[in-house]
């Protein structure tokens, strides 16, 4: 396969070809600026994931030319689409000619557009999905772990299944439960990922002395959760679980409640993150809990501003007039990488040079240290994985309307401050 790559070997050979037979080979200016691709879900079920994109970009445009630095961005909505991702990635390599991509939001987005920047060897940061099922879902036998192979362009940081569990059961062991877990998996990379019997919820929660009723996948934009229900219902639960898109996860708890199905827990990954799936479903979001990836109280600064988590969260709150929202942390953090890893690779023009300096970060961003060092991870992903804090949390209902994100574990993450203990649902 011809790659990018290969044509810009081609065309650096033909250059200097040209300027030693006394051909005059065009000159690349040395102002131009440096062109970041950036994709994530900003139309579709997964538009929330998106709502920050503007905020950022605006922010990174306006510090970075305050600084002296020439940098252009060049933004594609994936539309939740994996079939749309992979046509902007390609777009931004080929049409556009950008010199690194930026993807985020799960791995409907983020896999596409990595895969395609590793097929291309275009440099490729990418953020906010497990790494899982962004690692093992791009390899060529996802069943097959003897045949999983690193990357040489495509970087990821985020936490992992393996966090998710941890922090989802420490916060289930603060309330007496019977320990029967009902699972909501739909059938997509992250459903799939977390719901699997080898590297998801299953085993562990087996090993713990929980049981799982798992009613098998379901289709996203889903109107109908009966089934889900009813299993849920027979079996007795307590505890709901799962990774569900926010307009299911409205659905499936309007359901519940007509359907008199009422757990005492709720830790709902994806859906729960964004304050307006809570807003949209009146009192009844209160005490439901999630994983929390980033929040103003995180103890982190950003490597460009020098801002807090807690200044720039009121800093998007002001600009916005929307309550602070949890992708802003990452989505910040990959600009943060960008900037970084072009000073140290000299060249934004060479993908080599670019990746080799990806690989090589150690950076505090407003997410956390960012270092691809292999930590907490097993071999075969050591190389393209920087693992990232996560802690746990419940939403609860404010006196004047409206909902806080209180932190309720952080056990697997204790520089990250707690601000209360778990609560029922009422």
């Amino acid at each position: 396969m011809f790659t990018r790559r290969d044509f810009l070997k081609t065309t650096a050979a033909t250059g200097a070809l040209a300027a030693t037979s006394g051909l005059t080979a065009p000159a690349i200016a040395q102002d131009a600026a440096i062109k970041l691709g950036y994709v994530s879900p900003q139309t579709g079920p997964l538009a929330a994931f998106g709502e920050a994109d503007k905020f950022v970009i605006d922010s990174f445009l306006a510090t970075t030319k305050s600084m002296g630095l020439n940098y252009e961005i060049v933004v594609k909505d994936s539309q939740s689409n994996p079939n749309r991702a992979a046509e902007v990635a390609k777009e931004l390599i080929v049409t556009d000619e950008v010199n690194m991509i930026l993807v985020a939001s799960t791995p409907e987005t983020t896999n596409p557009v990595a895969t395609t920047c590793e097929a291309e060897e275009m440099p490729c940061i990418s953020t906010v999905a497990p790494w899982q099922p962004w690692f093992i879902g791009q390899q060529g036998n996802p069943g097959d772990p003897t045949s999983w192979k690193p990357f040489n362009y495509a970087y990821h940081f985020f936490w992992g299944l393996e966090d998710v569990i941890s922090v989802f059961t420490n916060m289930w062991a603060q309330i007496e439960t019977n320990k029967k877990v009902g699972g909501l998996f739909p059938n997509d990379g992250d459903g799939n990922a977390w719901g699997d019997k080898v590297v998801g919820f299953p085993p562990v929660l087996e090993r713990m002395g929980y049981g799982l009723i798992d009613p098998g996948r379901y289709q996203n934009m889903t109107d109908d959760f009966s089934a889900q229900i009813n299993a849920f219902k027979s079996g007795q639960c307590e505890i709901i679980t799962g990774v569900v898109i926010p307009p299911d996860f409205t659905t499936f708890w309007n359901q519940a409640k007509q359907q008199g199905f009422a757990p005492k827990i709720a830790s709902i990954g994806k859906a729960l993150l964004f304050p307006q799936t809570v807003e949209a479903l009146g009192n009844a979001g209160h005490n439901l809990s999630s994983e929390v990836w980033w929040t103003p109280s995180h103890p982190f600064k950003s490597s460009l501003t020098g801002e807090s988590a807690a200044e720039v969260a009121a800093a998007f709150t002001k600009a916005t007039n929307r309550p602070w929202t949890q992708p802003i942390g990452f989505a910040h953090a990959l600009f943060e990488l960008a900037v970084d890893a072009m000073k140290r690779a000299g060249d934004p023009k060479d993908g080599d040079a670019v990746a080799e300096a990806i690989a090589a970060t150690k950076l505090d961003t407003l997410v956390g240290p960012i270092a691809w060092d292999g930590k907490g991870l097993p071999p075969f992903a050591a190389k393209n994985i920087a693992k990232t804090p996560l802690v746990g949390g419940q939403w609860r209902l404010k006196d004047g309307g409206g909902y806080d994100l209180v932190i309720t574990d952080n056990k697997t993450a204790p520089s990250i401050p707690a601000g209360g203990k778990m609560e029922a649902i009422a």
